[in-house]
């Protein structure tokens, strides 16, 4: 019994062997346009989000093991966020601009035929946004890095170009001492389409 699990030992190390050599390291340049919104809670006060389109550019790079179809990509990407919050009073926007730094697990379904010209994949990961700006309303200041969840579809055409959409699930409260209290609650979510070209 112990041979045979020696036996296969050996035939997952060199599965892993074989991918690992024909693995693929690319880098290329991606941008795209992005749409959020915010989850308040715990507010004493109306407050309303006008939430608006905004832009990501950057570059990334893939690493992908072709025996399984599976990937990993890393980017890094000027983002700007458009979010209108309103009061009875005051306005501003609390998204503005910010270095995000998404990382995915990613897998790609090969086609009969058409897989070298037409690949769908799926992709799931977090994603860091790190604020740029300094916020120009105290009692609405939001924190430096922001986290969410990320979860698309995209496809991939001859090899190089990607399109891909997905929705980001805010995981941190952003709200840093809303109103003079910790009791407010606001995360950030955001839908996200991109176009990448790799080399």
């Amino acid at each position: 019994m112990k041979s045979y699990k020696k036996i296969l030992l050996v035939f997952l190390v060199a599965i892993f062997g074989i991918g690992m050599a024909q693995a693929q390291f690319r880098f290329g340049v991606k941008a795209g346009l992005n749409l959020n919104s915010l989850h308040l809670k715990n507010l004493d006060r109306n407050l309303s989000d006008d939430n608006n389109c905004g832009y990501t550019v950057g570059v990334m790079t893939e690493f992908q093991v072709p025996l399984i179809g599976l990937c990993f990509d890393l980017s890094a990407m000027y983002t700007r966020m458009n979010t209108e919050l309103q009061t009875e009073t005051a306005e501003d926007n609390i998204g503005k601009n910010f270095l995000e730094i998404p990382l995915n697990i990613k897998y790609k379904f090969g086609l009969p035929v058409v897989g070298n010209v037409f690949s769908p994949y799926i992709f799931t990961g977090p994603s860091f946004a790190i604020k740029l700006d300094k916020n120009s309303i105290e009692a609405f200041k939001t924190k430096t890095c922001q986290v969410a969840w990320n979860v698309g579809i995209g496809f991939e055409i001859v090899k190089h170009l990607q399109i891909a959409g997905s929705y980001g699930f805010g995981i941190n409260n952003i709200a840093d001492h809303w109103l003079n209290t910790t009791d407010v609650k606001v995360k950030n979510n955001y839908w996200t389409v991109t176009a990448a070209y790799l080399f």
